[in-house]
């Protein structure tokens, strides 16, 4: 059996959980694959989750699952997105930012299927140092400066010789492509346009959508109709070509080599003269909320007919 056949399919077990207007509502986590999931069945860590404020951190992903939010249907638009949040493939940072992007999101008649996708496996010392509080800067010193990488072909990959993540890599985006699968799949009973339904990611999260765009060999189901990143660049080689998906990609001026990798695969996908929208914003880096840079995103999918123009 295909993991593309295993993809849960039970729609009515959270048909009642879906349709919440709000992401502050709770909202059930549904298992995206029917039994273990392919390629991972051999992980032993526990799955840990640590709150800081209304942060929420998420490690140790072996069995992905998924929320799922569906506009009012009076307020459908019938395009959707696949979530990704971000986190360096170690983790996935959840809470209330993300909970604030879907709110925005669902106002815009968006359905959103916000996915906990496979991460690194930690030992719990790992984890405790990992979610410990930040060490700041001292005061009145300059604020530290993101590393600049050779990019090559809109490559950003940290680590790219790393085949532990490359593997949590590849993974990850099989369960993204198994989440664009199970929109498609349900698409009449959510209101969905199988033809409007795309990826959306956050730092890694953002490698994790551009391996699910990239991959031509997958079903045409598991394939994004559009991109959006923010902040989160290719961790793999990047090409085009003709009749490519539209990117909307959004970055700080001083991240480093996500601002040049993000800015490299703008320039493959503009050269093959493929749509592609690049914002670049001199603000701190991790501070740009749906409020800076929401209003934009909505008007360029209004403009590609994904959202309906007033």
């Amino acid at each position: 059996m295909t993991g593309f056949a295993r993809i849960a399919l039970a729609a009515a077990a959270f048909a009642a959980f879906a349709s919440q207007p709000s992401a502050a509502n709770q909202v059930v986590p549904v298992p995206l694959y029917e039994g273990p999931a392919p390629g991972s069945e051999s992980w032993t860590q526990q799955r840990i989750e640590t709150r800081r404020g209304d942060a929420v951190s998420v490690f140790n992903t072996s069995q992905p699952r998924y929320r799922l939010h569906l506009p009012r249907p009076e307020d459908a638009s019938g395009a959707a997105v696949v979530m990704l949040p971000g986190g360096g493939l170690r983790m996935l940072g959840m809470g209330a930012g993300l909970d604030h992007e879907v709110d925005a999101l669902l106002a815009q008649g968006l359905a959103i299927l916000v996915l906990e996708y496979r991460t690194l496996q930690l030992a719990p010392e790992d984890v405790a140092r990992a979610a410990a509080p930040p060490v700041s800067p001292p005061a009145g010193g300059p604020a530290p400066r993101f590393p600049r990488m050779q990019i090559v072909k809109g490559n950003a990959n940290p680590a790219p010789g790393n085949a532990a993540l490359a593997e949590v890599l590849r993974l990850a985006t099989a369960d993204a492509q198994a989440a664009l699968a199970l929109l498609h799949a349900n698409a009449a009973e959510w209101n969905i346009d199988p033809d409007r339904i795309g990826v959306m990611g956050t730092s890694a999260g953002g490698g994790v959508a551009f391996g699910a765009l990239l991959d031509r060999d997958a079903p045409v189901e598991a394939q994004p109709d559009f991109l959006i990143s923010i902040y989160g660049p290719a961790l793999q080689e990047v090409a085009t070509w003709d009749g490519a998906p539209p990117l909307f990609l959004a970055v700080e001026a001083e991240h480093g080599a996500v601002t040049d990798g993000l800015i490299e695969a703008f320039r493959i996908w503009n050269e093959a003269y493929q749509s592609a929208e690049l914002h670049i914003y001199q603000v701190p880096n991790f501070t740009m909320t749906v409020d800076l840079w929401g209003p934009r995103l909505f008007d360029w999918m209004r403009d590609r007919a994904i959202l309906p123009k007033d």
